[in-house]
């Protein structure tokens, strides 16, 4: 357990383990988040990009991507496609 003491701006200190473990730096924000009547320090980036990874879970079995090759092919459809819809809007 790692303490910080609140000084009369309500300003803490976060220990270094606990910046550490984090993986927080200068300018860095944190969240806190009330679960179960307690309040959880977390670092707001890691959050995302745990929302994000849940949110597409399952996307590349959907769509039939098995490795780097895949995706690429992917990538260079779509972006074929809204290159032609461009040139149609445009013509």
């Amino acid at each position: 357990m790692e303490l910080a003491k609140i000084t009369s701006k309500g300003q803490i200190t976060l220990p270094i383990e606990i910046r550490r473990k984090l993986r927080l730096k200068d300018g860095d924000k944190i969240a806190f988040i009330e679960m179960d009547n307690q309040i959880v320090v977390a670092n707001p980036v890691a959050i995302a990009i745990k929302n994000i990874q849940e949110a597409f879970a399952g996307e590349a079995d959907r769509l039939g991507l098995k490795d780097e090759d895949d995706v690429d092919s992917l990538v260079k459809e779509v972006r074929a496609s809204r290159k032609a819809r461009q040139n149609a809007h445009c013509a």
